[in-house]
């Protein structure tokens, strides 16, 4: 358990004992006291902790809140607890302010749990396993991809660290109307190499990449399929460049530092007979019901907007049956606890009729969390780029990583939430100075180092501190980062709670900023010996920090800069 949370739990102990010795000294009345909230104040100006016990207790105690803070207050042992003190303020909202064991106590967990430090058991070891990406494998990858590329696995990161046992997969759509659309981009290209007046459909893909495979199968192949029956030609086609493409999106996906735990086909569920099974199960259910030749499902009647079509009338099924049978496969086949799917926002529509199928399955269909991202829009000398994906010249994941760094790539799509919609600034994202958010945080790890190797070369290296020695941080600097340095492992569950990573890149940003400001306001080196060493604690404590989150987002913590 955290310094923080071991805090807040001594401090809830406190008030309920409090109120008991109040109840059985007369202050009280012999009544069950009211669930209470212990959080931290808007103003930290107020208290570092807030408790509302006497707020909900009015009509229980039958007494104005500030009589039964008063009360508490008077029977209140804070001695086994990290506080120093409690204020009441206005009607009754008790604030309370840590002592310097909680400091202390921070700095010391910190340094001992080393990279440990701000995981919890919070998720249980429930197996959770988050979908991300899987992009069509006809084409390479966009800077939506990179978007979701990023907030996928550093969401992953996020659940590993608050207790989960997490999985990474990327689902491969090699079944279905865009393998079809493929085929026929392939085929139109390679006949255009030997025949005249063939045209590319206006819907099919355009890439110069459609292109460079239909070329490259001529040179093995020469002319060898431009007679041959249009089903054997186009099957050729595919089962050459869609192997390459899948390789490619593995390569560009390592490249961006994603490894999946697995590579899931579509084409699987089709041989296997569960995209079938999907739709025998819900018609022996009594779920579906005939229109026009085509199967459709009472979707309606388990909390879609409308019904919707899983077989056509020419006996094929939609594209929303091997989605259904996929996500069956996740929560039933392999039961996974939780399975969450990082989709763009253009999905909103269709998450609806997944859970509604899931449940006429008979599956929880609260057990699929669906986080959706919208779009990014890529800023160059301060206007928006322009993409165009049909014409072949959208900016690629690659093309964007050829562009910036890595680091930068990640960190940057992860700076909002992603249900906003982000501008990325690519000059900004190559800037070397504390304009670019990156940079900034990269440049407080590296400070640290700097600080720790220019003291070694003096002779003066980090001991073990004492409580009296911690104490002498008192600086407002200094309270103000060590109770940021404390948040950490809340800063996760919470994250975790919201599928919101953005709140940890958030956060050692804030970190890093406050870090600069104690430097900037407190020199680390001083007349003072136990001063030094106090500080030189919080610069390990703060550097622990910093390099865990870029670790656990897979963003170098640099040593010089």
């Amino acid at each position: 358990m955290s310094t923080a949370n071991a805090a807040a739990n001594s401090l809830r102990e406190a008030i309920v004992g409090a109120v008991k010795n109040a109840q059985a000294n007369g202050a009280l009345p012999e009544t069950e006291m009211p669930a209470f909230v212990i959080e931290v104040p808007a103003d930290r100006s107020h208290g570092d902790l807030a408790a509302n016990a006497a707020m909900v207790s009015a009509r229980a105690f039958r007494s104005a809140p500030r009589k039964i803070a008063e009360t508490i207050l008077q029977y209140l042992d804070l001695n086994d607890t990290y506080f120093s003190r409690c204020e009441i303020a206005g009607p009754g909202f008790m604030n309370f302010f840590y002592n310097d064991a909680f400091y202390a106590s921070v700095i010391r967990e910190i340094l001992s749990e080393g990279e440990h430090y701000g995981r919890s058991d919070y998720g249980q070891g429930k197996r959770v396993l988050v979908e991300f990406v899987s992009a069509n494998p006809t084409g390479p990858m966009h800077v939506g991809n990179a978007r979701g590329g990023a907030l996928g696995d550093t969401l992953s990161s996020v659940l590993e660290a608050a207790g989960y046992q997490v999985a990474r997969e990327f689902y491969i759509n090699d079944a279905g109307n865009q393998i079809e659309k493929f085929a026929t981009s392939l085929e139109v290209r390679y006949l255009q190499m030997y025949q005249d007046g063939v045209e590319m459909p206006e819907d099919a893909y355009h890439g110069q990449d459609i292109t460079d495979h239909a070329k490259h199968f001529a040179e093995i192949n020469g002319d060898k399929y431009v007679s041959a029956p249009a089903e054997e030609r186009r099957k050729a086609l595919v089962s050459y460049a869609l192997p390459l493409n899948i390789q490619g999106l593995e390569r560009d996906l390592l490249k961006y530092r994603i490894k999946y735990d697995r590579w899931f086909r579509e084409s699987t569920l089709h041989n296997s007979g569960a995209v079938a099974d999907i739709v025998k199960q819900l018609t022996d259910k009594g779920h579906t019901y005939e229109q026009d030749g085509a199967v459709w499902f009472k979707a309606s009647e388990f909390g879609a907007d409308k019904d919707f079509v899983l077989v056509r009338s020419n006996g094929l099924p939609t594209y929303v049956v091997p989605d259904i049978a996929y996500h069956y496969d996740k929560l039933v086949t392999r039961n996974y606890d939780i399975a969450i799917d990082v989709l763009g926002a253009d999905h909103h529509g269709y998450v609806p009729r997944l859970k509604a199928a899931l449940t006429a399955l008979g599956v929880d269909a609260s057990r699929l969390d669906v986080v959706l991202m919208q779009m990014v829009f890529l800023v160059k000398d301060g206007e928006r780029v322009k993409l165009s994906k049909r014409s072949g010249k959208a900016i690629t994941l690659v093309t964007l990583l050829d562009e910036i760094p890595i680091d930068a790539a990640r960190f940057f799509f992860n700076l909002r939430e992603a249900n906003s919609p982000f501008e990325f600034d690519l000059d900004l994202a190559i800037d070397k100075s504390s304009q670019n958010p990156v940079y900034y945080v990269q440049y407080a790890h590296a400070r640290i180092c700097n600080i720790l190797k220019t003291l070694a070369a003096q002779g003066i290296t980090p001991t073990s501190c004492t409580d009296e020695q911690l104490a002498l941080l008192k600086a407002p600097e200094e309270i103000e980062l060590i109770l940021k340095l404390s948040a950490l492992t809340d800063e996760i569950v919470t994250s975790a709670k919201e599928y919101d990573p953005s709140r940890i890149t958030r956060y050692v940003y804030d970190v890093a900023n406050l870090f600069h400001k104690f430097y900037n306001a407190c020199r680390v080196m001083n007349d003072d010996p136990s001063l030094t060493q106090a500080r030189l604690s919080l610069c390990l404590a703060t550097r622990t920090v910093i390099a865990n989150i870029l670790n656990m987002f897979k963003i170098n913590a640099p040593e010089s800069m």
